[in-house]
């Protein structure tokens, strides 16, 4: 599946995206994810960094599912597919360099790439009920400032 370049600029402003995996014992497992990003043209990757159970969980069962969603409007993408974990190669180097240069500075300990099956488009039911974007994306940032 090819991921549109308008989805792929949609990820990269996006700094916070969800990625939903299988424990071994058959529980769901969510964990946020802040280096999720579009590689190439049918990968969605991010950097384990902290990411032990996430990691244990893809290496049993590499099905997964990242949503990224734009907290203002409303609106954002669940992707579908299976993992490969990168340590210590030349796919894993140039990936790492990638991050540096975006200025992660944590430490990375492996890249999850996920090859996109299904790519779906999220949003609010606000939508379904008549409300523009705008209007959304006002009621949020008023109520973040509110805080």
């Amino acid at each position: 599946m090819m991921i549109p370049e308008k989805i792929k600029n949609f990820i990269k402003k996006q700094k916070l995206g969800f990625v939903a995996t299988v424990s071994p014992d058959g529980t769901p497992n969510v964990s946020p994810k802040g280096t999720i990003l579009a590689w190439e043209d049918s990968y969605v990757m991010f950097a384990d960094i902290k990411s032990p159970q996430t990691i244990v969980n893809l290496e049993k069962n590499p099905v997964v599912e990242i949503n990224v969603v734009d907290p203002f409007t409303r609106r954002g993408y669940r992707f579908k597919g299976k993992a490969k974990i990168l340590r210590d190669n030349y796919e894993f180097s140039k990936i790492l360099k990638y991050y540096e240069e975006q200025g992660i500075k944590s430490k990375i300990n492996a890249i999850v790439m996920v090859k996109i099956d299904t790519l779906n488009e999220i949003t609010s039911p606000l939508y379904d009920l008549g409300y523009s974007e705008e209007e959304i994306k006002e009621k949020w940032k008023k109520y973040y400032v509110s805080l």
